[in-house]
C-alpha cells in the first residue's frame, strides 16, 4: 500500500508535465480548414460505412447518408462556434498546451453532442425526441468516439512532433557573432515624438503588447514603444538576421545562442536575456532559410 501511495506523486508530476507541455495551435487559418474538411469526411465515412450506434431505422425520415450528412455538418459548425469563441478570447490562445488542447476539444465534443440532441427532430419520427435521455446519449455517443481518438493522436503527435523538432534543432548552428556590419534603422512609432533609431548591434528582441512594443537591449534596458510588433518587422526586414518568428516576437538572430524543439517549433536562448523566444510552425521555413545565411 505504501509504494502505491509513493507512485502517486510522481504520476500526478508526470500528467501535470504532459498536459502543460507546448502543443501546436491549430484552430485558425489554413489548418482550420484542413481540419473541418477532413472531420467532414471521415466522419461522414465513418458513420455511413459503420453505423457505430444502434439505430431504429423505421423512425428515420431520411436516407442514411442524409442523416450522417447531417451529424457530420453538426460537428462541422460546432467546431466553427467553439473556434469562434477562442478568436473572441485571444489570452486564452496564448502559450497553447497539451491540456488546453483536450480542454478545447472536450468542450468541442459537448457542443457537439448537444448538436445532435437539437436535430433529432430533422432525423427522427419519435415523440421522445425532446427527452433528457437522449440529449444524454447524444453526448454520451459523441464523447465514446471523440475522446478515444484524442486519448491516441494527442500523445502521438505531440511526442512526434516535439522528437521532430528536436531533431532539426541539433543541427541548426547558431550564426556567427559580428556576421554583419553595425547598422543603426531608424523606426518610426505611432507617436512622432516616440520615434527612436535601432541600434543593431545592441538589439536583442521585441515583443508584442497590444498596440506596443517593449524593445529589449543587451544592457538589460527595455524599452516600451508604440508602434505595432507588424509595423515594427515592415520598417527592420531590409536587416536580414532581424526575424519575426512569432506573432508575438521580432529577434535578432546575431545574439541565438542556442536552439531546441518542442511540439509547436524551435525555442531559442539568446545572449543577454532568460526569456525563450519561440519560433512557430509558420515561421520555420523561412527561419531555417535564415539561418543559413
Amino acid at each position: 500500500m505504501g509504494r502505491y501511495l509513493s507512485c502517486v506523486p510522481v504520476t500526478m508530476g508526470k500528467l501535470r508535465q504532459f498536459l502543460s507541455a507546448p502543443y501546436p495551435f491549430y484552430f485558425e487559418g489554413r489548418s482550420l480548414l484542413f481540419i473541418i474538411l477532413a472531420l467532414f469526411s471521415l466522419a461522414l465515412l465513418f458513420e455511413f460505412l459503420f453505423e457505430p450506434f444502434e439505430v431504429y431505422t423505421p423512425e428515420h425520415k431520411l436516407h442514411h447518408f442524409w442523416i450522417t450528412a447531417i451529424h457530420s455538418g453538426v460537428a462541422i459548425l460546432s467546431l466553427l462556434l467553439c473556434s469562434t469563441i477562442l478568436y473572441l478570447n485571444p489570452k486564452f490562445t496564448r502559450e497553447w498546451s497539451v491540456g488546453k488542447e483536450i480542454l478545447f476539444l472536450g468542450l468541442f465534443l459537448l457542443v457537439t453532442g448537444t448538436g445532435q440532441f437539437l436535430v433529432r427532430d430533422l432525423i427522427y419520427e419519435n415523440p421522445m425526441n425532446w427527452s433528457w435521455n437522449y440529449l444524454l446519449e447524444e453526448i454520451r455517443n459523441t464523447f465514446l468516439i471523440g475522446m478515444l481518438l484524442i486519448a491516441i493522436l494527442v500523445p502521438i503527435n505531440q511526442r512526434f512532433l516535439e522528437k521532430k523538432n528536436q531533431r532539426k534543432a541539433s543541427l541548426i548552428n547558431p550564426p556567427a557573432q559580428g556576421k554583419e556590419q553595425p547598422l543603426v534603422i531608424p523606426v518610426k512609432t505611432m507617436v512622432k515624438g516616440d520615434d527612436f533609431e535601432l541600434h543593431c548591434t545592441d538589439f536583442l528582441y521585441a515583443k508584442a503588447e497590444g498596440n506596443y512594443s517593449a524593445v529589449h537591449l543587451r544592457n538589460g534596458v527595455r524599452q516600451l514603444k508604440r508602434i505595432p510588433i507588424s509595423s515594427f518587422e515592415e520598417q527592420v526586414k531590409e536587416y536580414r538576421l532581424i526575424l519575426r518568428t512569432h506573432r508575438s516576437f521580432l529577434v535578432n538572430m546575431t545574439f541565438i545562442k542556442k536552439v531546441t524543439g518542442n511540439a509547436q517549433g524551435y525555442q531559442l536562448e539568446l545572449d543577454g536575456t532568460a526569456e525563450q523566444i519561440p519560433v512557430s510552425r509558420q515561421k520555420i521555413p523561412v527561419f531555417e532559410a535564415r539561418m543559413q545565411i
